[in-house]
């Protein structure tokens, strides 16, 4: 059953993103849950994606337990039952999750393996991303010689991210910890790159989110390598030069893009058969990882 696209529980509302709603419990912990709504181009629909938060919570504690040896992240043990009403738990079985409660860094910390998007628009423009020269000879969907970071501001609900320089996140949030936040994406990366491979995909980029836990330790929060927040791409299609197809809602970006509609709210009726194929890719990519 696919949850509501906006949710009313026995606990506060905290905040509500594109996705994921934030209860409080207590001091310590807060409930977040992983909805079916869909955000595209910054603005969401009313129209949500079958099964959506429940693949994007099992992907995600899939990788947060993978990549726990690398650095740890906001889990805990509490159950969801344990802090909601008994028909509330039944509800979001599969959707939510009780986690730390930490304090969020202003960046995202962005890992480039290979060159597409926002990094492949910069790139024709400057040869660089995020202050970061590249070879003059790279093609699009082309794989980088080795993975780069290249953060980017954390917008506000309907604004958008915007790449930023290394320096600018050392400004941010200090010299020590930006080195350690790059460092560890860059690990957390390339352990996730080989494993996907493996199973026959590649992880083209990735979004990663980090807070501070009360002892200011670096802590891995919000969601990890999910189909949201990473390009999937299959390795036996994959062709440099040509915009690979992902495991995401990228088929109806591509709807989209062919409407006239300038990406501001309110937003387009999208064909239910678009929503069932980009359903089944949210599957496809949950099935391939988590077995």
């Amino acid at each position: 059953m696919s949850s509501p696209i906006r949710l009313d529980l026995s606990l506060p509302l905290l905040h509500q993103g594109k996705v994921r709603d934030i209860y409080d419990i207590d001091s310590q912990y807060m409930l977040i849950v992983a909805t079916d709504r869909l955000s595209a181009f910054d603005v969401i629909f009313d129209q949500p994606i079958a099964s959506k938060g429940k693949i994007l919570t099992e992907i995600a504690n899939f990788w947060f337990d993978k990549t726990k040896h690398i650095v740890q992240n906001h889990l805990t043990k509490i159950k969801p039952e344990e802090v909601l009403t008994a028909k509330e738990a039944e509800t979001l079985s599969g959707r939510a999750i009780v986690v730390k409660k930490l304090k969020p860094l202003p960046v995202e910390a962005v890992v480039r393996g290979y060159l597409i998007g926002s990094g492949w628009k910069e790139y024709k423009e400057s040869q660089s991303v995020c202050g970061i020269a590249l070879p003059e000879d790279l093609r699009l969907a082309g794989r980088l010689e080795k993975p780069i970071f290249t953060p980017s501001s954390k917008a506000a609900v309907g604004e958008h991210d915007a790449n930023i320089s290394f320096e600018e996140v050392e400004s941010l949030i200090g010299i020590d910890l930006a080195k350690e936040m790059k460092e560890v994406s860059l690990e957390i990366y390339s352990f996730a790159s080989k494993l996907a491979i493996e199973k026959g995909i590649i992880i083209a980029d990735t979004k990663l989110e980090f807070g501070l836990d009360s002892n200011d330790q670096l802590t891995l929060m919000d969601e990890v390598l999910t189909p949201d927040s990473s390009r999937f791409w299959s390795l036996p299609d994959y062709t440099p030069g040509i915009s690979p197809i992902s495991f995401d809602k990228q088929i109806i970006r591509d709807y989209l893009e062919t409407l006239d509609w300038n990406k501001a709210p309110p937003a387009p009726k999208i064909p239910q058969k678009i929503m069932r194929q980009a359903a089944n890719k949210y599957m496809d990519i949950q099935s391939i990882l988590c077995n």
